[in-house]
């Protein structure tokens, strides 16, 4: 928001400086930005009469003119195709200086005298965004009416400063010029005086000629009209264009410009529609229906969509409600009556339409913040006033106003010592009151309280906190006494959740995995990728409505495509070795009007070996090697014991080398190495390990109390079992078996040897096991260690009809 020093000071006596008027207004938490000297660095720039234009006689592209500045007439050299007799421009004199820097001094060009430089409005500082092409590169054209040897900075009203405001999204009541004279009238304990409009009028009135319906009134609360008839379209006033450059806008006609300047002034966006193009003189404010599209005023057709707010006529939409008007209604030079419109839309729905057309607008700006719904009967008279002040139209008597709801009063308690708690400041009542009324709040007593009516240019302020914000900013925050803080201090603990995660993460860290972060949201063809059938429970994902992209469209039920893209990328750039997991949410969709179940999982994939060096063979990312890494992690974690149950069914690993993990009878996840048909619609050539862990489950199941087991103090004996089995007998349920038979003296047993070879028949195999046999209270005997290894192979002999090998 661009402000102007000098106009602010038309509603309210200024004593300081703009900078420390800035300074004020900043610690009073209306930020500025900056401060900008509009011509600074100009100066000896006058206004001039062109009296004659020569032919130069050493150059054709050369003229010789003669300019009145008042005191003198200059010769001056120009090569300016825009200027005429009589014309009235800026002349930088001898001496002069431009924005540039340039100073200008007599010169010779082409064997001619010039004293003096005609000036383009971009030399004098002015933002060629708020001039036509012609009045900024070439020579500025004055009023003919313009004063003859005056400053001309003071003319073209460059003898101001700039405040550029930062506003916080709450102040939209500072969006307009009383806005921050209000504002600067307390600070400052100065009187307030806003414009009040008062305009001469017509006989005939307005309501035989304009009828307005509101279909949604929760989308608009009111429309405000004025017709105004014998409207001559030209160039507004140069006060007014010299106003609106100043605010950064570009002056493009008498009407479209009081419109402007209203906005500015007041806060309150309008807009002027050629009244004889309106179908019967009947607006109605509705809801956009399906298929219809308007031309906006940029020239260019938007489709508009069902939700959005329109302004129409019987004929179909005319604007599209506080965002822009349409072409069909625009005011040009051939109109000669309008339609002023000054309405108070819904924020939320401009913001979407806005956001949706993809326009946004000063206007649109306004509205969204939320604007004054009392001002917009004064705004609409106030433009009209202008329009008849500047002689170019005429005011119909009276005003349509829509109002759907009547304005409800917000009154607030308020409580002084309250605010002297909350603040840490003693405020009296009574600066509490004044402080607040001459920000336009109306109080009265309330006992010891105060009541304060809350005005319509205020709806952020709905609390008593708000109003204790309000007075502590008057106030001062620099007031506040200096203060150490206080008070209990607390060490921070992580969850048990956080704990167990953390412990995963080193565990798998220390096991050579880096962990990854991946998206929450996948597209939905990775379920194709890792070969899940179409009624697979994982396909039920949660669709976005607004994804970042189309590869982000559903939230992901599972975490293995999310790893498997990274190992691609990283294969695809030679990482061939590598190990990964993350621990992190996945979402199980139950239902459009529920919301998904966020469940934690952890997931790791491995491809190609492990870093070897000069002592140290590599090994291979395979089955028994993730398995490994898991049975430690249990350790850590204090696991319940986990089986691993064969597994053939999944669509996504490997038939014969997966297994599903099972504690406590439930299932934790599964484990093995990806199918080759994974595999190969991710166009990776390398074999893949994986697996994947419900880790809510797994946490509940883990935590036991560890026991404590002294140092054995009898020594142990260990004896190596070899046997013959059937292929198809798995080493779980044979290490099961040999526990049970060995008894409370078997103090483990591990295998360690499977061969399959010459030597072995077709469809056995040979397996070691090596038991450790061990009293805690006695050394065992030779015989009670051979009786307990008999035990065991006759076990094994009657449950599998295993053989001893010799």
């Amino acid at each position: 928001m661009l402000v102007s020093y000098k106009w602010l000071q038309e509603f309210v006596e200024i004593d300081i400086s703009p900078r420390e008027l800035a300074d004020r207004l900043t610690l009073a938490g209306v930020t500025v930005e900056g401060v900008k000297e509009v011509g600074a660095g100009v100066s000896k720039v006058l206004t001039g009469k062109i009296e004659a234009i020569n032919r130069h006689p050493n150059a054709d592209k050369l003229v010789i003119t003669t300019v009145d500045v008042g005191t003198e007439k200059l010769q001056i050299i120009t090569a300016a195709t825009n200027v005429n007799v009589g014309d009235i421009i800026p002349v930088a004199v001898e001496g002069a200086k431009l924005a540039s820097g340039l100073v200008i001094k007599r010169a010779k060009l082409r064997g001619v005298e010039s004293r003096g430089m005609m000036c383009s409005g971009q030399e004098l500082g002015i933002d060629p965004k708020t001039m036509s092409t012609e009045q900024a590169e070439g020579i500025m054209i004055l009023p003919p009416t313009t004063p003859i040897g005056k400053d001309a900075k003071e003319i073209l009203g460059l003898d101001d400063y700039i405040l550029e405001l930062d506003l916080t999204p709450n102040r939209g009541d500072c969006l307009s010029i009383i806005g921050v004279a209000r504002e600067i009238a307390a600070l400052l304990g100065r009187p307030f005086s806003p414009p009040q409009p008062t305009l001469r009028e017509l006989e005939e009135r307005i309501d035989e000629q304009v009828n307005v319906d509101i279909a949604d009134p929760d989308l608009c609360h009111r429309f405000v009209g004025r017709l105004i008839k014998n409207v001559q379209v030209a160039s507004s006033p140069l006060w007014m264009q010299q106003r609106l450059r100043a605010a950064g806008m570009r002056p493009i006609n008498n009407i479209v410009d009081v419109t402007n300047y209203v906005m500015l002034e007041l806060g309150q966006p309008m807009h002027a529609f050629d009244y004889n193009l309106l179908q019967d003189g009947h607006i109605i404010v509705r809801r956009v229906r399906a298929g219809e599209k308007i031309v906006t005023l940029d020239g260019v057709e938007r489709a508009l969509t069902p939700g959005m707010l329109a302004i129409t006529d019987p004929s179909g939409p005319i604007a599209i409600a506080g965002v822009m008007g349409g072409q069909a209604t625009e005011v040009t030079e051939k109109t000669n009556s309008i339609l002023l419109e000054s309405a108070f839309f819904n924020p939320i729905s401009v913001r979407r339409t806005s956001k949706a057309l993809g326009l946004r607008s000063e206007a649109s700006l306004r509205f969204e913040k939320g604007i004054d719904i009392g001002g917009c009967a004064r705004a609409a008279d106030r433009a009209a006033q202008l329009i008849v002040e500047m002689g170019c139209g005429e005011a119909v008597a009276g005003r349509v106003d829509k109002l759907p709801e009547k304005i409800k009063e917000r009154v607030i308690q308020f409580r002084p010592s309250r605010a002297s708690y909350v603040l840490g400041v003693d405020i009296a009542g009574e600066i509490a009151r004044d402080i607040l009324t001459s920000l336009q709040f109306k109080v009265r007593d309330g006992g010891e309280d105060l009541l304060v009516t809350v005005p319509t240019h205020r709806s952020d302020v709905s609390l008593e906190v708000d109003l204790i914000e309000e007075v502590a900013r008057m106030y001062g925050y620099d007031k506040a006494p200096v203060t150490l803080p206080s008070g209990g201090v607390s060490g921070g603990t992580k969850t048990r959740e956080q704990i167990y995660t953390a412990h995963a993460g080193n565990e798998l860290a220390a096991g050579g995995f880096f962990e990854v972060m991946t998206y929450s949201f996948v597209h939905p063809r990775v379920f194709d990728l890792m070969n899940l059938p179409i009624d697979s429970p994982y396909r039920n994902t949660l669709k976005l409505q607004n994804p970042l992209s189309e590869e982000h469209g559903v939230m992901r039920t599972m975490l293995l495509p999310c790893l498997m893209e990274v190992l691609v990328r990283n294969h695809n750039r030679r990482v061939q070795n590598g190990a990964i997991f993350e621990v992190g949410r996945v979402f199980v969709n139950r239902g459009l009007d529920t919301q998904p179940e966020e469940k934690t999982t952890l997931a790791a994939a491995a491809m190609g070996c492990t870093p070897g060096s000069w002592n140290v063979s590599p090994t291979a990312y395979d089955y028994y090697h993730l398995k490994g890494v898991l049975e430690n992690l249990f350790t850590v974690l204090h696991t319940v014991p986990v089986k691993f149950r064969p597994e053939s069914a999944n669509p996504s690993f490997h038939p014969g080398r997966t297994a599903v993990l099972e504690a406590g009878g439930r299932r934790l996840g599964i484990l093995g190495e990806l199918h080759p048909d994974v595999l190969e619609n991710y166009d990776l050539p390398v074999k893949v390990t994986a697996f994947e862990l419900d880790f809510d489950r797994l946490l509940a199941l883990s935590g036991r109390p560890a026991d404590f087991i002294p140092l054995p103090k009898y020594p142990a004996i260990e004896r190596d079992l070899a046997i013959l089995v059937k292929k198809d007998i798995l080493a779980d349920h044979i290490l099961a078996t040999i526990k049970k038979a060995g008894g409370k003296l078997l103090n483990a047993v591990s295998l360690f040897d499977i061969y399959r070879g010459e030597q072995v028949p077709e469809g056995m195999q040979s397996m070691a096991f090596s038991l450790l046999f061990q009293a805690s209270d006695r050394t065992l005997t030779d015989a009670e260690a051979v009786e307990k290894t008999s035990a065991v192979a006759e076990a094994l002999a009657k449950k599998f009809g295993a053989e001893l090998r010799s």
